[in-house]
């Protein structure tokens, strides 16, 4: 097999699956729409573009490097204008109220496995040059950091692998953990996620499984480290 690394670190990230309504929910980690979505999006994609089976073959996982803490924003908007169902009265002005939960400062390192090499060096380098501006979750969360790693491409290598191996990511300025979590997708997994993209164009999903585990906290390489010190 052969995988595709992505590094998602920002100020705020937002992988809702469940939102209705007025709640915006957050998983702790990244989903697999909003991967797909922000690959799509690397691409040029529109949403009418279907999903093919080289896309329904990768199998995805999630090494967190840094928990991030959960926010909620309390959001209110005024509409003026809006006409009824009937169309003709409008309606005056009344505030919209929503809560919306974000992940702050948290950084993820998250792998896609696959069979297929060109289609993983395609998003390879669709990363390095996104046609579109990307986005964790939701628009207005957008990266601190580049999603492109410049040995992101890992041909010939295991998820799991991948995923251990791979050098920290972590930026607090405490000492690193002992060890990291792991989400991998497969149907061993206990867990169920109802975030694997069936059509974007027709919001469509279905479920998949994941397993949790840990793995040991790999050294970082401090000299590629883009992290800010806190002086």
């Amino acid at each position: 097999m052969n995988v595709l690394l992505l590094r998602l670190s920002g100020v705020l990230q937002a992988w809702g699956t469940q939102s209705h309504f007025g709640v915006r929910d957050t998983g702790q980690e990244p989903s697999k729409s909003g991967v797909f979505g922000l690959l799509y999006a690397a691409l040029g994609y529109r949403r009418d573009v279907p999903l093919d089976e080289d896309w329904a073959e990768l199998r995805m996982g999630v090494r967190v490097d840094q928990e991030g803490t959960v926010l909620r924003d309390f959001h209110t908007a005024g509409i003026d204008g809006i006409r009824s169902t009937d169309g003709q009265k409008v309606l005056t002005k009344y505030p919209v109220l929503s809560n919306r939960y974000y992940l702050a400062d948290a950084r993820f390192l998250v792998g896609l496995e696959g069979p297929d090499l060109d289609l993983l060096r395609r998003l390879h380098e669709a990363l390095q040059a996104p046609v579109w501006p990307l986005y964790l979750g939701r628009k207005s969360c957008v990266p601190g950091e580049p999603v492109w790693l410049r040995d992101g491409l890992r041909p010939a290598t295991g998820l799991r692998a991948a995923l251990t191996n791979y050098p920290w990511l972590g930026c607090d300025p405490g000492p690193a953990p002992d060890r990291l979590r792991l989400i991998i997708e497969g149907e061993e997994g206990v867990a169920v996620r109802p975030d694997q993209p069936l059509s974007f164009s027709e919001r469509r999903f279905a479920p998949r499984r994941v397993m949790t585990t840990f793995v040991p906290t790999p050294e970082t390489e401090m000299e590629d480290s883009l992290c800010t010190s806190p002086d």
